[in-house]
């Protein structure tokens, strides 16, 4: 049995119910003239007492303690750049909290600021950080005890119509109540309030990298775009100024009919692509205003800027992961937030203990409403416990149990994909930067083609679908080489996100 319990016991064996012990000693000291509040003070100091005791032992909370579930994320990635990893045994090299600045974009570092003022999925996760807070601090309200006060004036008779001896009565009271955390279960709620507050605060610092992330690439795919429409432009000035050679030299009797319809059509396509270029770089630039909170119709981005070379990332150890990662912090907290629910399941079994008191004045006359004689109190602690429920305590721990062993798979899940997602980027931006040198090299071999190709169509040595074949495949090397290129800093976002963006869990 328990120890609070076997001293309540021993305190109480001999003595009548709290209801008559106090109306008994009420009684006496009326009869005897003496003020029943000098023996209030004694009664106080023993409820102290025994409140004392029980909080003497219950320092302890029912329920596992939590510690976090094991995964292994292994010592180095499998693809980091040779001599860009550290080794486990150094101080890692974090991102900075304002890593789009590796880019040295200014254009882009402005989006930056405004982007957190105006975004609305931002807002609302901020909203939801703030509900978790305010549970919070509802759980640690459990804590305290609750102050009442009320006031009454009743008036009342007898007979049937009740009109006969009719009397008022008033009164004011005050009321305390406190539930003492004998097994722990409000401080297992707070501790599980406690890790779902850090939770939201991860979710919240999740959604802010995720929005970033998708700002930079947007912003990098416009700027793409842009540089394929001047490129496309030029192209058709080209394409223009060869389908009037064209028709000269058909004027001239050296061209045929054929050529003029071939640069015709390729003039014709290369304005197509511009025209579904042109709508898709809206669609992007409409996708940033959102992003920003703004009226796409209202948003404008100037075009003119190049694309920024692509930053050194510091990739680190996988472990930093469970520390900058605010999916993987959030997901551990979540674990942590279960398992101390299986506390509060698990303190359900025992019986709860509340101490109560209630002081005030009662009186039939308003004149003497707030005079000694009128005084009345009760103090006294109350044990509740529920003896059958059918099971459904059991089913409550199983339940909470259940719960914890999903929100630690959870855990390891998320930790594995994030660990994949690093992997992912780094052998995408490794392969990319191998693609660009060899697109690179294409592209130059792709313009002397042209250009000698060209040159022998003016010479008459080639007929002009020699110099198309030419046109079209310079064009294609020089809108790969930029999509490449749009890819490489669309990947190094990604590696910059995977690896937390400058986030740091605390």
């Amino acid at each position: 049995m328990d120890p609070a319990a076997v001293l309540l016991s021993r305190r109480n064996r001999n003595l009548p119910p709290m209801a008559d012990r106090v109306s008994s000693r009420h009684d006496a000291d009326s009869v005897s003239g003496r003020p029943h509040a000098r023996r209030f003070p004694r009664r106080t100091a023993r409820a102290l007492l025994a409140a004392a005791a029980v909080l003497a032992v219950s320092a302890c909370a029912v329920g596992p303690d939590y510690q976090r579930p094991v995964q292994d994320v292994g010592v180095a990635y499998a693809h980091a750049p040779e001599g860009r990893w550290i080794p486990a045994d150094t101080p890692p090299q974090a991102l900075p909290a304002d890593w789009w600045a590796l880019f040295g974009d200014p254009v882009l570092n402005d989006l930056m600021d405004r982007m957190p003022r105006g975004n609305l999925d931002l807002a609302q996760a901020e909203a939801q950080f703030r509900e978790a807070r305010a549970a919070l601090d509802s759980a640690r309200a459990g804590l305290f005890p609750s102050l009442g006060v009320s006031g009454s004036v009743n008036r009342a008779g007898q007979g049937v119509s009740g009109a006969g001896n009719p009397a008022t009565t008033y009164s004011l009271s005050a009321t305390a109540s406190w539930e003492v955390d004998l097994w722990g279960r409000v401080r297992r709620d707070v501790e599980a309030a406690r890790a779902g507050e850090q939770a939201s605060a991860a979710d919240l610092d999740a959604m802010r990298l995720s929005l970033r992330s998708t700002l930079a690439q947007a912003y990098f795919g416009v700027r793409a775009s842009q540089l394929q429409d001047a490129l496309l432009a030029r192209t058709l000035d080209e394409y223009a100024r060869a389908l009037e050679m064209t028709r000269n030299r058909l004027a001239a009797g050296v061209a045929s009919p054929a050529d003029v319809a071939a640069a015709s059509a390729q003039l014709d396509q290369a304005r197509a692509q511009r025209i579904r270029l042109g709508w898709q770089r809206e669609q992007q630039i409409h996708a940033i205003a959102v992003l920003l909170g703004q009226v796409p119709a209202s948003f404008r981005l100037g075009g003119g800027a190049s694309l920024p070379a692509v930053p050194r990332v510091p990739v680190g150890v996988p472990s930093a992961l469970l520390l900058r990662r605010p999916d993987v912090a959030g997901a551990e907290r979540r674990v942590a937030q279960a398992n101390a629910r299986i506390g509060v399941a698990q303190a359900a079994w025992f019986p709860d203990l509340t101490l109560s008191a209630q002081g005030g004045y009662r009186a039939a006359e308003f004149a003497s409403w707030i005079m000694a004689p009128a005084r009345f109190w009760t103090l006294g602690p109350a044990l509740a416990a529920s003896v059958f429920d059918g099971g459904a305590r059991a089913a409550a721990v199983a339940s909470a149990r259940a719960a914890y062993d999903a929100q630690a798979a959870a855990y390891r899940k998320t930790v594995l994909d994030a660990l994949r997602e690093v992997e992912d980027a780094l052998v995408q931006t490794q392969a990319l930067a191998e693609e660009q040198a060899a697109r690179d090299r294409a592209l130059a071999a792709a313009r002397e083609t042209l250009r000698q190709v060209t040159n022998q169509y003016r010479a008459g040595l080639v007929d002009y679908l020699s110099v198309v074949q030419a046109q079209t495949s310079a064009l294609s090397a020089e809108q790969t080489a930029l999509d490449v290129r749009a890819e490489r800093l669309t990947a190094s976002t990604q590696l910059i996100a995977a690896l937390g963006g400058g986030y740091s869990f605390n």
